[in-house]
């Protein structure tokens, strides 16, 4: 019987990113784990409905056994048993992150037996989490050159706060993943900005656009607007999609009440910006998001992977302490000119 592995969940980031990234890990390798000090970071610590629904997740795909698994909870032990596939519904019941209850057990069920579906309600675009945008057109294409097939359908939009969204997914899983080497970016093929909303005035939509276009001298035809009349509640977010050779891009800032639609347009313009500039194929959220995979092909054996990025977040170097615990690999990080960063998996 495998060891425990114990972890302060204060650590790093200090919130839901370690829990969930341990989840999964325990998931893949079988290992459990014993968290305390859930959440310590935040103003509300312990275990929220979106962290707790991931843990109930994890504990129906894993058959785990579990203690700690309620509202406020700052301890957690998780043992998991056989990973099973299958057809799966899991709902948040706010507007908290479906996207991030998917991350859980993405990893165990991309590398499970058959395949499975999924169908995930609550929030699906809230500006504390990837948009489901974001997997779609930035995650999910890189994660399909390491093996596993993860489509994704849309059937409606969760905005913070009403949430209420739904999307389902269909998951083909492989017995091992291809390693991963994302060092340079190329020219850029194409470029989108979507601007989605949902029962808002249109003239927010103008404003941003009409920003963007005098700051850039883009082409009205770079802009797609989106509406989306099924939502529960209002939403609006603005995209940009930087499409080149090797990767793609996605760069998101939300409306807010009280705050005007041009600052939302600069918000995602100077992201794109800061991107562009640093001339790395993978942006800070990207980043965050092929730890995990990366670091588990490496575990099971793939060749080492590495990834150029500018500068890591708190959330990535969170991640890689998490990663180190769990998985039997080494990440190693080199820093280069302009704050950019090469970031490589290997085995011990």
């Amino acid at each position: 019987m495998s060891e425990q592995i114990l972890i302060d969940g204060s650590q790093g980031e200090g919130g839901g990113q370690v829990l969930r990234s341990s989840l999964a890990l325990s998931l893949v390798t079988g290992r459990p784990f014993c968290m305390e000090n859930i959440r310590a970071g935040r103003k509300k610590p312990g275990l929220m409905r979106q962290h707790l629904t991931a843990v109930n997740a994890a504990t129906e795909i894993g058959a785990a056994d579990v203690t700690g698994d309620s509202i406020g909870s700052t301890r957690l032990a998780f043992r998991p048993h056989k990973i099973k596939s299958g057809d799966f519904h899991f709902q948040v019941g706010t507007a908290g992150s479906t996207t991030l209850v998917l991350q859980t057990i993405l990893p165990a069920l991309m590398l499970a037996d058959k395949p499975s579906t999924l169908r995930l309600v609550g929030g699906t675009h809230n500006p504390f989490a990837p948009p489901l945008d974001f997997l779609e057109k930035a995650y999910l294409p890189l994660l399909a050159k390491m093996g596993p097939q993860v489509e994704t359908k849309l059937v409606r939009p969760g905005f913070y706060p009403a949430g209420g969204g739904e999307f389902r997914v269909k998951i083909t899983p492989v017995k091992t993943l291809n390693s991963l080497k994302l060092t340079e970016r190329g020219e850029n093929k194409r470029r989108t900005v979507q601007l989605m909303f949902a029962h808002l005035p249109f003239h927010i939509i103008e404003r941003e656009r009409n920003t963007i276009m005098q700051k850039t001298g883009w082409d009205e035809s770079v802009f797609e607007i989106c509406e989306t009349p099924n939502s529960r509640g209002p939403g609006n977010l603005v995209m940009i999609e930087a499409q080149s050779p090797n990767v793609c891009e996605l760069f998101t800032a939300f409306g807010e009440v009280k705050v005007p639609a041009e600052n939302v347009a600069v918000d995602a313009l100077e992201q794109y910006r800061q991107y562009v500039a640093a001339d790395v194929p993978v942006g800070v959220y990207l980043a965050d998001q092929l730890m995990l995979p990366m670091g588990i092909a490496t575990h099971l054996g793939a060749e080492p992977g590495e990834f150029l990025t500018h500068g890591l977040s708190l959330h990535s170097t969170t991640h890689i302490d998490i990663l180190q615990r769990f998985l039997n690999i080494n990440v190693e990080l080199t820093k280069h000119d302009n704050g950019r960063c090469l970031v490589s998996f290997n085995t011990l």
